[in-house]
């Protein structure tokens, strides 16, 4: 079994992995404060409720786009297992064609989500991932990661506008009962939840003008759930699809090199 590990500036999302199954999922909140120490404590206290032995894991891999927890949860790993973690970066291979300006400063989130959709999708794709920031990546017909968007999330939005509105309260991401609010709280949330979602919708339009071709669209996200069902688009959701893509990095780096074949000598 893998251990795949997903940092992101909210939450932590850990996965047990064997062959192509995930067999748990668990979170942690994203906490630059916490000691390696700390975080071991966590893990093992996840690998507990999910009764993962530590000797059955076999090795782990990190994507992450917070440095400076990124440390804290390699090393607490590494004390755990006695082994190094994989981490998605520069050097890793991913056999994705990154065709951006500067490869080696694209997210890691982000070229993780697209290997995981292009293991069980046909491109040209759209991978929407709606997490702290809502980022949309477009893939060409080739497979070709070749850009896209990063948007206030919708829980930037929801502080944004309670921090600097001293009127507007604080809200759940209830489903909104109409656009059309009647209340402070209505307007609130419908302004939030279906403005992401016209967003999601019209950036996939204009996505798919610029490509030249329809596209499949593929979500994943913490906040997807609220919001898709909002959305006019036909988008997939698939709430493992980074766990699935860092489960495919992992073993393209863990695959046995077949030997070099010996010459054999001429009769």
């Amino acid at each position: 079994m893998i251990v795949a590990v997903d940092i992101g500036n909210s939450n932590i999302v850990i996965g047990g992995i064997r062959g192509n199954r995930i067999l748990f999922e668990a979170r942690l909140r994203t906490d630059s404060t916490k000691t390696s120490d700390e975080y071991a404590i966590d893990l093992k206290m996840i690998f507990d409720i999910y009764h993962l032995e530590l000797a059955q894991i076999e090795g782990s891999i990190i994507a992450s786009v917070v440095p400076q927890v990124l440390n804290s949860v390699k090393t607490a790993l590494r004390k755990l297992t006695g082994k190094a973690s994989l981490v998605v970066g520069p050097g890793v291979k991913t056999r994705l064609n990154i065709k951006v300006e500067n490869p080696t400063q694209t997210g890691a989130d982000l070229v993780v989500g697209c290997v995981g959709a292009i293991q069980e999708h046909k491109p040209p794709l759209i991978v929407v991932d709606m997490s702290t920031a809502t980022t949309m990546v477009a893939m060409d017909e080739s497979g070709a990661f070749i850009g896209g968007c990063i948007c206030p999330g919708v829980k930037i939005s929801q502080e944004a506008l309670t921090a600097r509105t001293a009127l507007l309260p604080g809200l759940q991401l209830d489903q909104p009962k109409r656009v059309i609010g009647r209340n402070t709280v209505e307007c609130m949330r419908s302004g939030i939840m279906y403005g992401t979602a016209s967003m999601i919708d019209g950036m996939i339009a204009r996505f798919e003008e610029e490509l030249g071709c329809k596209t499949t669209v593929i979500a994943t996200g913490g906040i997807a759930k609220f919001i898709l069902p909002l959305c006019r688009s036909n988008i997939l959701y698939d709430k493992d699809l980074i766990l699935k893509g860092l489960a495919h990095i992992y073993r393209e780096n863990t695959r046995p090199t077949p030997a070099a074949s010996e010459k054999q000598p001429q009769p």
